[in-house]
This record gives structure tokens, C-alpha cells and sequence, in this order.
């Protein structure tokens, strides 16, 4: 791969290939020399622009369709580029705006927000993981007899997330126990760790009755096992957008992109790379661990508390994206996200 530190290029030369990259990205047709002389403003002459972009086709930056004169990007040539814009990030992120109404609701509405609005400002695939479970805690608890045999616990926790579970009996339940046990449960257990041992000390405490010890440990469950039951949750944005915006011959790649949705476990790796860095990381072709990607992009970027990453949102898309607009915007929507759960947690 060349990356922009492994390739001496003149700045004639950088300049000649971020002009060829754009123009190839707006426009989805190969760039020849006039174009970039006429539209770049470029103060050299074509037969120099030529001999510049012979240059840069022999170092594998760029490459030309046998029936144009005009040059598209490699991989490579796509790598270099995003190298550079990842070298000249601006010091702090720009603006994003997360909907008021969306970041009261908790967590899971401010991150489902931030999907559709990654989705809308860049016609791409937007996808952000959520928090994982374990780093929660228990906010509220409700235990409630829906039939004299059957008991259904409802768990919500600090950051939004709501999680049931149903129970059946082998005799009637007496209300009572249930009253008290909503009553105990969110008195003792407010504010614990989904998972801590502390948490599952309060379902064995010394003091209470053998029938309130029966019943704790009946909907035990409930709590404990939230975390075998937990898959890592995945938000996912702008699927109809990206193959009703893709050119013709583009439509196969994003065929692809949809088809690699399905493949759960993929998808999470890949969005999983994001979460090692504050900074944006840009993927291309074949740096994506599925072979059916060798024709996308992915852009992204983590959120987080100061001490520890919580989740990634990026951005997946085909390799001739808007790779500065994909960068800005994943860079701008992780550092609101983390503002938004700093605030959260320090809440909870």
C-alpha cells in the first residue's frame, strides 16, 4: 500500500492527485490533464500535467480505462489521499448537531439519531455500536404480576436500555411479594453494575425470609443473565440511499455493501476497528477483512468517556467516496457522542 509517509512525493505531484481524486469523486469520469489545468487552476502546462500523472500511474497512485486518456485513482491512490487529509485534521472537531429531543430520550435514541443523520449528511452506510451492557447500571427495576402465575421483571438501566424477561410459576404468586420485591430490588440495587458481584450479593442477603430468598432467586435471571444474553448492539443507517445514489457500474459494489450487513459478526469487526483511537482510521479495499469489500471504504472514529471507549461510529461506502466530508463528519459525530455520554455517566 502507499501510504503518505512511505512516498516522497513533490507537492506538484500531491496537489495533481488530491485535484485528480476529487474531481474523480464528484464526477465518477476520468480525469485528463485539461481538466485538471482548465478547473484546477494549475500554473503549468498540460504537456507537464501529463508527465505528472505518467509519474504518479508508475508509482500505482493512479491508473486509466483503456478506452480514456483520463486517470481514476488506485487503492493506493485512494490511501495516499486519505493518508494526507488524516495528516491535516484540523485541532478540534467540527460542529455536530444531535437532536435535543432524541439525546433526553437516553443512549440508544441519541445513538439511533446519530445513525440517520451520518446517514442523510453523507449518502453513505452509517453504522455506531452501542456501549456495551456490562459498562450500565441499574436504574430503575419493576416486577409485575401479569397473571397469578406468571411474574414479568423489567430492567432499565443508566443509559436507556430496557430489557424483560417473563416468568412462570408452578403456584399463584401473592402480590405482595412482587410489591416488595420492586420495593427491595430498586432500593438495593440502584446505581450497581450490570454483571458486579456486588449486584448479585443483594439476592442472598442475610436478614430476609426463605419466601423472599425463593423469589429473588427465581427472577435472579433477570439481572444476571442480561450479559450471556447481550449481543453487541449495532445501529444501522442509509441503506436505501446508497444504491439509489450509486452510479451504473457502481451497482454491483453496493450490492455487496447490503449483502456484508448480513454478516453480523464482519460488520462488528470491522466497526470494532475504530475503537483503538480517538483519531479517525480510514480503511480501503483490501485493508477490509472481507473479500466482498475489496471495492468500499471505511471511515471511522470512537466515542467515549476520558478513561475508556464505549463504541465506534463509522462509515462504509464505495471507494470513490467524499473521503474529506466522511472524515470530518465521522470525526464531528464521535466527539458529540462523547460529550453525550460523559454527561450520561457522571448522571448515573
Amino acid at each position: 500500500m502507499a501510504h503518505a509517509e512511505r512516498l516522497n512525493l513533490s507537492e506538484r505531484q500531491r496537489s495533481i492527485l488530491r485535484r485528480v481524486v476529487e474531481d474523480y469523486v464528484a464526477s465518477g469520469q476520468p480525469v485528463g490533464s485539461k481538466t485538471l489545468v482548465d478547473r484546477g487552476g494549475l500554473e503549468v502546462s498540460p504537456s507537464t500535467v501529463r508527465s505528472e500523472l505518467s509519474e504518479l500511474e508508475q508509482l500505482g497512485l493512479l491508473t486509466h480505462p483503456h478506452t480514456s486518456a483520463g486517470r481514476v485513482p488506485t487503492e493506493s491512490g485512494y490511501r495516499f489521499y486519505a493518508d494526507v487529509l488524516l495528516e491535516e485534521l484540523e485541532p478540534r472537531p467540527g460542529p455536530f448537531a444531535l437532536d435535543p429531543a432524541a439525546a433526553r430520550s437516553g443512549v440508544d435514541a441519541a445513538l439511533e439519531a446519530t445513525t440517520e443523520t451520518l446517514s442523510q449528511v453523507t449518502r453513505l452506510l452509517a453504522l455506531v455500536s452501542a456501549p456495551p451492557l456490562q459498562t450500565t447500571t441499574v436504574r430503575h427495576v419493576e416486577v409485575l404480576l401479569l397473571q397469578p402465575q406468571v411474574v414479568m421483571v423489567v430492567v432499565i438501566t443508566s443509559t436507556g436500555g430496557v430489557s424483560k424477561r417473563v416468568f412462570a410459576l408452578g403456584d399463584p404468586c401473592d402480590p405482595g411479594l412482587t410489591s416488595w420485591a420492586a420495593e427491595y430490588l430498586n432500593e438495593r440495587l440502584a446505581g450497581l453494575q450490570i454483571g458486579s458481584a456486588v449486584l448479585q450479593r443483594r439476592f442472598a442477603e442475610i436478614g430476609l425470609s426463605a419466601r423472599e430468598l425463593e423469589f429473588l432467586e427465581l427472577i435472579r435471571p433477570a439481572f444476571t443473565d442480561l450479559l450471556d444474553a447481550q449481543e453487541q448492539r449495532l445501529f444501522v443507517g442509509g441503506q436505501a440511499t446508497l444504491v439509489g445514489d450509486v452510479r451504473t457500474n457502481e451497482l454491483a459494489a453496493g450490492r455487496r455493501l447490503l449483502e456484508a450487513l448480513d454478516r453480523r459478526a464482519q460488520i462488528l469487526e470491522l466497526v470494532g476497528e475504530a475503537l483503538g483511537s480517538r483519531r479517525p482510521i480510514v480503511r480501503v479495499g483490501g485493508e477490509l477483512v472481507d473479500p466482498s469489500l475489496k471495492d468500499a471504504a471505511l471511515v471511522g472514529a470512537s466515542y467515549g468517556l476520558t478513561n475508556r471507549t464505549l463504541g465506534a461510529v463509522s462509515l462504509l461506502g464505495p471507494l470513490r467516496m467524499d473521503y474529506e466530508k466522511a472524515i470530518r463528519t465521522v470525526r464531528a459525530a464521535a466527539h458529540e457522542l462523547s460529550r453525550f455520554v460523559e454527561a450520561v455517566y457522571e448522571d448515573n
